[in-house]
Order: C-alpha cells, then sequence, then structure tokens
C-alpha cells in the first residue's frame, strides 16, 4: 500500500475534505468518550473556516494521499505541537501516521532548525500510536472544554 503514498501541504480548497477526514475517525474512535461539550468543541477546531483560518496564523498542514485520494493528515501549530493527527480507517496501521509526522517535522525542522522537541494532547485513543511514534506522556490526563487528553512529548534526534 505504501507506494502509492504521497506526502504534500494541504491545498487550497482542501479544508472542506481534510475536516470531513478528520470527524469520520474522530467519529469513530474519539467522540463517543467525549463529554457533548467536548465533541461540540472538537467540532468547532475542524470546521473548515477554523482550518483555514490556522493555517494563514501559526498553523501548518500536510496531508498523506495514497493513488491520490485523501488518506491522512496531520496540523502543526508553532513549529513544535502537534494539534491534529488523523489517518483515514481504512488506511491504519500502514506507517502514514509516521509519514505524515515524518514530512510535518521535517518542515519544522526548516523552519526551526533548533527545535529539540514536540508536543501533543493525545486522545486515549491515540496514546498507543503515539507512543510507537516515540512521545512519551508528560503529565497526567486532563480535560479542557470537555475535551479529555493525554499530554505527550518527543525529543528530536539529528537523525529524523
Amino acid at each position: 500500500m505504501s507506494n502509492g503514498v504521497r506526502y504534500r501541504a494541504m491545498q487550497p480548497g482542501e479544508a472542506v475534505a481534510v475536516s470531513g477526514l478528520i470527524l469520520s475517525s474522530f467519529d469513530e474512535f474519539i467522540g463517543p468518550e467525549l463529554t457533548a461539550e467536548g465533541n461540540a468543541e472538537f467540532r468547532r477546531f475542524v470546521a473548515p473556516e477554523a482550518i483555514e483560518a490556522r493555517t494563514a496564523e501559526d498553523h501548518f498542514i500536510r496531508v498523506a494521499t495514497v493513488d491520490g485520494a485523501l488518506a491522512g493528515m496531520i496540523e502543526i501549530r508553532e513549529n513544535n505541537h502537534v494539534a491534529l493527527l488523523f489517518v483515514d480507517k481504512c488506511h491504519q496501521h500502514h506507517g502514514i501516521a509516521k509519514g505524515l509526522l515524518q514530512a510535518a517535522l521535517a518542515d519544522a525542522r526548516a523552519a526551526d532548525p533548533g527545535l529539540e522537541r514536540v508536543t501533543v494532547n493525545s486522545s486515549r485513543y491515540g496514546v498507543p500510536a503515539y507512543e510507537k511514534l516515540g512521545f512519551r506522556q508528560t503529565g497526567p490526563e486532563r480535560a479542557v472544554n470537555g475535551i479529555a487528553f493525554i499530554p505527550m512529548a518527543m525529543r528530536l534526534d539529528a537523525d529524523l
């Protein structure tokens, strides 16, 4: 499967498709564990217009496509925080999240060559995937605006 995978910047006009991909995975794997407040907050955060507004500020998004179809996405804030990382269910466990993270970190390091640490606030569902990518829990589970998360961080090696 990985032969047809391409990683690139999100293109203008793709926010609707990216939002749809995020919500598809969120609704199945994360949303059921959150409160109504948390679900509403998350939906506001990933609405297409919110995604577009953030990419005009200090965020950037990379997407993965498989044979031309959207398969995953990563959003990085301030070159050092994974704001979102989602892979479509049918493409999970094929290395796409790792490829997205590597592509995004290459861009982040180009903007900040001294970058040493990247953080993420993971859902419970995402913790095993982030651990596999090299992240470690840095504090207890918390909840903000109804969204429960586990703070995690990864130290960057020079050869990433």
